[in-house]
């Protein structure tokens, strides 16, 4: 994607009153997102490929859509990409999403080149039943001292809005 699109969806995405966007910095990590709303932040242990696995949490609602950005940190000797095959999976299972109706390869500057480093897009629904869009990204960058963070980051909403999903994942930062 060409460099100015994606100025021109953060600069047409920013003018929209609903949409405050700010820098979040990713706890535990270096990692910041840019989201469009103040977000609660939490963390809790998830089964990350079988094994408990600490996320930490950014989630906020603007717009009629839902943000949230997840980081967790495998140890080495994790394979982050079978990690990320199976977050994708869960996502899709959760929203009762059969399969996602577009894929791309998602790498931001730093990002590992893994096959499930992906952006998709999926029709779902949500846990009060009603149709529900998503746009997500799943990626991984290496962490100094070793091992991997995972980021995924997922814009729910009740019906596509891929310019607000493309400012939101160009704001993604790895560090």
């Amino acid at each position: 994607m060409p460099r100015w699109f994606v100025l021109a969806a953060l600069l047409l995405a920013a003018c929209s009153p609903t949409l405050n966007w700010r820098e979040v910095p990713l706890a535990p990590g270096t990692s910041v997102a840019l989201l469009p709303c103040k977000p609660d932040h939490a963390t809790r242990s998830v089964p990350l490929g079988g094994v408990p696995t600490e996320l930490d949490v950014a989630g906020c609602e603007a717009g009629g859509a839902t943000f949230a950005v997840m980081v967790a940190t495998l140890p080495e000797g994790r394979a982050p990409d079978e990690v990320l095959a199976g977050w994708q999976q869960a996502t899709l299972a959760n929203m009762q999403a059969a399969a996602a109706s577009a894929r791309t390869p998602f790498r931001p500057p730093g990002g590992l080149p893994l096959a499930h480093a992906e952006r998709l897009v999926a029709q779902g629904q949500g846990t009060d039943g009603k149709a529900v869009a998503a746009e997500a990204v799943w990626t991984a960058h290496a962490v100094e001292g070793g091992g991997t963070e995972l980021l995924h980051a997922v814009m729910y909403a009740p019906r596509p809005q891929p310019e607000v999903a493309d400012a939101f994942f160009a704001g993604l930062k790895l560090r």
